[in-house]
């Protein structure tokens, strides 16, 4: 079932241009009140920190996910609520506002009221001068686009300019920038191809194509997910309006003209939900809607009694077209937005071959026109995936990765010979292609321009990488510490190439188990001392020196039942030199830290 969204934006260009003034503006001294209103770009992902990163509530927020679309509750309007409806202060601390100043509670040199509220503002506190935006049109300039301020004071897209700047004598004007427009529309679908959806593209001038076929279900629904969308939007500071339906032409007439925020259209229901609408929706040209005019059609429910030829007689092929479409009788194709075009190589072959100097030899050819590629671009390969087609259909593939990114034709041939084995060319291999689906920026380096020895370390890339050739599927890594009091979360994998980060000066075992073992059979003495004999892995072990506790708390940040976790670690020395890392859960008096168990964590030397 085919699920498409039609995302419209109607005031882009008022909306663009006064978001640019915001962010190239310096703050004013006293905005305070205003600055708290004024919503910051931020990125779409509340799953990836709690903390807000911009202005307003963040995306997680209970209120925001299931909450109303509008702007923030303000703090009249919290106090007006019930006391067991009001918000906890949990909540009210994810707003992202400006401190108030130390000293405003104490009153200022003119006498005024220190602890007076600021006024309520207005659209004319947030946008200051009424704002418009002109595009020549023959011989005349048009409004193409007004800020709130100017459409409250009368001004409304499609007026002249003249007559706009004598209704209005203070008046704003900027010209329309329809390429700043469009590069920001082609922004929004390549964040919506990154973060939403696979396939998204540009719809006219003013809105997106999103086929979520598929994809809601990860956001919790259609619904949960166009409140997310149109919550994202306006922290960028757009309005915006979504319907989702099975055809992309009712979800396009149904977003612009069906006068609601979010629309949510069954599949199967876009012929009547489309009636009622005017037949500009359909997307006509402006003689079809002249003609359709001059009929008495002014509605797309006059279309269905008519017949297919005379309608398409009267109001163009094309008329046809989009109705059939938006019913769901003819398929529109969205072409989607494509971010990155991957650099490849084919050779189409003669005649079969099925020998490795054969197949070695094409992907010799293939590696030389990749490096061409990755050279014009200024880029280095990280993933290469080499197809070889079959006689009999079948597609046999070989996939390299780099531990850097890298344009060397002789070091990428050598990769490839080493798995050259693994294809079975079968009846014979007819056609050979290379695609680099993963490349990094590859720039010059400065070198040492001393005629000194270059004592400079050596290359440790083409080593890694023709170590990963030869033990896959497992592949060389570092270790490095992580920010974690948990011991088990605190040493992490990392690249090869990558460098580590510093480790903390405690002392730790060199041998650390993957998941604590319990012990048995321990005798210890409570609360602060190590145990005196323990059985672990069925090995009975008498302590002759220890030295601890070494408390570590639970990170109750992470997870609530780690709320009062302790952990009490001590090193030990047994009989016969053995020297062991272990733990006691608990701090010996409060129950609600650990049940006083014990577990083997680590072994020293």
């Amino acid at each position: 079932m085919t699920r498409v969204a039609s995302l419209y934006l109607p005031q882009l260009p008022i909306e663009r241009l006064r978001q640019a003034e915001r962010l190239s503006r310096p703050p004013e001294p006293g905005a305070f009140s205003i600055a708290r209103h004024l919503p910051a770009p931020v990125d779409d992902n509340p799953g990836a920190c709690s903390v807000p990163r911009g202005g307003g509530w963040r995306p997680g927020a209970r209120w925001a996910r299931d909450g109303a679309l509008g702007s923030w509750p303000s703090q009249s309007e919290i106090d007006a609520l019930p006391a067991h409806q009001r918000p906890t202060m949990r909540e009210l601390g994810r707003r992202s506002e400006h401190a108030e100043h130390p000293f405003r509670a104490l009153g200022s040199d003119d006498g005024g009221d220190a602890g007076a509220t600021p006024p309520s503002l207005s659209w004319a506190d947030l946008w200051g001068r009424p704002t418009i935006i002109i595009a020549r049109t023959g011989q005349r300039d048009i409004v193409t686009a007004a800020c709130p301020v100017a459409l409250d004071l009368g001004l409304r897209p499609g007026m002249a300019a003249a007559h706009a700047r004598a209704l209005v004598t203070d008046l704003d004007v900027h010209d329309a920038q329809p390429d700043a427009d469009r590069a920001w529309l082609d922004r929004l679908a390549l964040h919506a191809v990154a973060h939403w959806t696979p396939t998204a593209s540009v719809s006219g001038k003013d809105g997106l194509w999103l086929d979520l076929t598929g994809t809601t279900h990860l956001f919790g629904g259609e619904e949960r997910f166009c409140r997310r969308l149109l919550r994202f939007l306006q922290r960028l500071g757009m309005t915006a309006s979504i319907c989702v339906a099975g055809t992309p032409g009712a979800a396009h007439a149904l977003a612009r003209y069906g006068g609601e925020t979010i629309s949510l259209l069954p599949t199967g229901a876009e012929t009547q939900a489309i009636a009622s609408l005017p037949l500009a929706a359909l997307r006509l040209d402006p003689q079809a809607l002249v003609s359709a005019a001059r009929f008495g059609i002014e509605r797309i429910a006059d279309l269905y009694p008519m017949p297919r030829g005379p309608l398409a007689r009267r109001l163009g092929l094309a008329a046809v077209e989009r109705l059939d479409q938006a019913r769901g009788a003819r398929p529109e194709p969205i072409i989607a937005v494509v971010p990155f075009t991957a650099p490849r190589a084919a050779r189409g072959l003669l005649e079969p071959i099925g020998t490795a100097e054969a197949i070695n030899q094409v992907i010799s050819d293939l590696v030389d026109d990749i490096a061409a590629q990755l050279l014009a671009r200024g880029a280095g390969l990280r993933t290469g995936i080499l197809a070889c087609g079959i006689v009999d259909g079948s597609e046999q593939r070989v996939a390299i990765g780099t531990a850097r990114a890298t344009r060397d034709a002789r070091h990428l041939k050598r990769m490839f010979a080493m798995r050259v084995e693994r294809i079975d060319p079968g009846l014979g291999i007819e056609a050979m292609s290379l695609v680099a689906p993963r490349i990094e920026d590859l720039r010059a380096e400065a070198i040492n321009a001393s005629f000194a020895i270059d004592d400079r370390p050596a290359d440790l890339a083409p080593v890694i990488d023709q170590l990963v050739g030869r033990i896959e599927p497992d592949t060389p890594f570092r270790l490095s510490s992580r920010e974690s009091d948990v011991p088990e979360r605190a040493v992490g994998r990392i690249g090869a190439l990558e460098a580590p980060i510093g480790w903390p000066r405690w002392q730790r075992p060199v041998r650390m188990l993957g998941r604590p073992e319990l012990l048995s059979n321990v005798v210890a003495l409570l609360p602060d001392h190590p145990p005196r004999r323990f059985t672990w892995r069925r090995t009975d072990y008498r302590v002759v020196a220890g030295d601890g506790p070494e408390r570590i708390h639970g990170e109750w940040w992470r997870s609530a039942r780690e709320m009062w976790a302790i952990r009490d670690y001590f090193r030990v020395e047994a009989q016969g030199g053995a020297r062991f890392w272990l733990f006691r859960r608990g701090d010996g008096f409060d129950e609600q830290t650990g049940n006083l168990s014990w577990f083997m964590h680590g072994i020293f030397g």
